[in-house]
């Protein structure tokens, strides 16, 4: 639940949230609609992160259908049965999403995660080396949580320990921070920092 797409997804909810309040980004933890691939799935077999953006309601009667009519019933996707205005916002939303990832620096790489039998969280990644980056913000959330719910900016460093912050509740994230405010998606940890006793 913490893969590169999923982190996209994050991304994208996070980006809709902010800049559209007649819209609710909501993410489904399969990875597809059941029993049928996505315009996404290719991206994703390929190695790439990919979302799929779409209504969650589908018309069964005008999608997935041969264009016909039948026992009165207009069947097929025409241009008749298309929601243009939601169409503009659902390209707002790729818009805007393409734009902020656009304009945030790189996301931090190697993140590293430690804390085993400490009350607290250690996070260390290797630093973007770009001069548009301002600094990095931690992410948290419970194990049982779809988003990020918390979060601590902690400047340009490399490293920082979260005191009191036990590793064992929590699911954690690094997000690159750009001196205009945009950020990077957050990189989940993908390995363990070991410290000798």
């Amino acid at each position: 639940m913490d893969g590169p797409s999923r982190q996209l997804a994050r991304y994208v909810a996070r980006i809709t949230d902010l800049y559209f309040s007649n819209l609710n980004a909501m993410m489904i933890y399969r990875l597809d609609r059941f029993g049928r691939g996505g315009h996404h799935t290719p991206f994703n077999n390929a190695g790439f992160p990919g979302v799929r953006i779409m209504e969650t309601h589908e018309n069964y009667v005008r999608q997935h259908q041969d264009i016909r009519v039948e026992d009165g019933i207009a069947y097929g996707d025409v241009i008749e049965g298309v929601d243009f205005d939601y169409a503009r916002k659902l390209t707002g939303v790729n818009a805007a999403v393409l734009a902020a990832l656009a304009w945030a620096p790189p996301a931090p790489s190697n993140v590293r995660i430690g804390g085993a039998v400490r009350p607290s969280a250690t996070l260390a990644w290797d630093p973007v080396d770009a001069d548009t980056v301002a600094g990095y913000k931690i992410y948290w959330r419970e194990t049982t949580a779809p988003q990020w719910t918390d979060f601590r900016y902690v400047g340009d460093l490399a490293e920082y320990t979260l005191e009191g912050i036990v590793i064992d509740n929590y699911l954690f994230g690094v997000a690159s921070v750009g001196h205009d405010g945009n950020e990077s998606v957050v990189t989940f940890p993908s390995a363990q920092i070991r410290r000798r006793r």
